[in-house]
């Protein structure tokens, strides 16, 4: 249906294995090549239970999973983000949970680059590759198999960009976007200055960006490069927009319980300042203004409410835009079943080779930390 109105670097496993000239999640009707492994791809606004439902059918289905969430990248960020726990990392393999330390740079290139290399070695193995998160432009420049060049800074830019936000602050950088790539600016959180420039750095490095190749209509863009291609089946978690605000309060309420100050604290234990942009991520921002005196705890709560409405607001403009997009509403009774019954026709499952997933089948390097 349609939306409603471990630490360490060993979080991506490239694995040893050697590659079968077939898979059994390779190849098959309506695959985008001859060959091309199947990828399975979860996707929809924040607390819809994805993290559940990927771990449910991959128990099921033989399979692993692949993040696509941009801040489940960074280390120490566990609660606010809504990183897997061990007992679900140790159900089922997950890749490319704490890749980098919160003052490292994890750019859409870097991602694409580490995220291949797990669906590949996934496949390799025989397994289904589950792609699961809420990071729109992630999923889809994975699975529609873009190349993205890597911008590096550019430091009078940033000078210039800095100066024009101080004159006129974020709506400032957002009609500067507009005019340079107005797609990419429909996808970009409109508050938020670093993440405004950093676009506006890319837009204006090339003519036509990655970010505008990523958001264009997949059907009118063929994948450049070497990108590998994959069969894909696109699965988006919905509910109507009310009971999507009221899962999003219930769980920022439930991480403030499960020490979320406390982890914020930590991380300016740790040296890292509100300055970074990890810790600009959803809640980090508000309640760090919390662990600075700046406001309340329960104030920076509230804040990081109204910050999630708006967030799950952009995700559903996001995954709107996707074609092919097999929508399931998370309150339409047994959802696992719902969706196997989308999938399993799409896979032409063979009983012979079906596999399910223990904790054994793989090894533990790729399970983050």
């Amino acid at each position: 249906m349609p939306p409603s109105p471990a630490h360490g670097r060993a979080g991506w496993a490239v694995g040893s294995a050697e590659p079968r000239a077939q898979s059994a999640w390779g190849g098959g009707e309506g695959s985008r090549g001859e060959g091309s492994s199947r990828v399975l791809a979860l996707v929809g606004p924040t607390a819809t239970g994805k993290t559940a439902l990927a771990i449910e059918l991959a128990q099921r289905l033989g399979g692993e999973v692949v993040n696509a969430d941009s801040r489940q990248v960074f280390r120490h960020m566990d609660i606010g983000t809504a990183k897997p726990t061990p007992a679900e990392r140790a159900a089922v393999p997950h890749h490319g949970l704490d890749l980098v330390e919160p003052d490292e740079p994890f750019t859409l290139a870097d991602y694409l680059d580490h995220a291949r290399a797990a669906v590949s070695d996934i496949a390799s193995r025989g397994r289904l590759p589950i792609v699961v998160g809420g990071t729109g432009l992630y999923v889809r420049a994975l699975v529609r198999g873009f190349d993205v060049p890597r911008v590096p800074p550019d430091e009078a830019l940033r000078a210039e960009l800095e100066t024009l936000a101080a004159a006129g602050g974020p709506p400032a950088l957002l009609a500067r976007l507009r005019r340079s790539d107005p797609v990419a600016a429909e996808a970009v959180d409109p508050r938020n200055p670093r993440r405004l420039a950093r676009a506006i750095e890319v837009a204006e490095a090339a003519s036509r960006t990655a970010i505008a190749d990523a958001c264009a209509p997949a059907d009118n863009r063929a994948p450049r490069g070497d990108a590998p291609r994959y069969d894909v089946r696109l699965i988006g978690l919905t509910a109507e927009r009310s009971l999507l605000h009221a899962r999003a309060d219930r769980r920022v309420d439930a991480m403030v319980t499960a020490g979320f100050p406390n982890e914020v604290a930590a991380l300016y234990g740790r040296g890292y300042g509100p300055d970074l942009p990890a810790l600009s991520a959803l809640g980090y921002r508000e309640l760090g203004e919390y662990a600075r005196g700046l406001r309340p705890l329960d104030d920076a709560a509230q804040a990081t409410k109204w910050a999630t409405h708006r967030f799950i607001r952009r995700q559903l403009t996001w995954f709107r835009r996707e074609q092919d997009l097999h929508w399931l509403d998370i309150t339409d009774g047994d959802l696992a079943a719902r969706a196997l019954a989308t999938i399993e026709p799409w896979l032409a499952l063979d009983p012979s080779r079906h596999r399910p997933v223990t904790a054994g089948t793989a090894r533990r390097g790729g399970q983050g930390a």
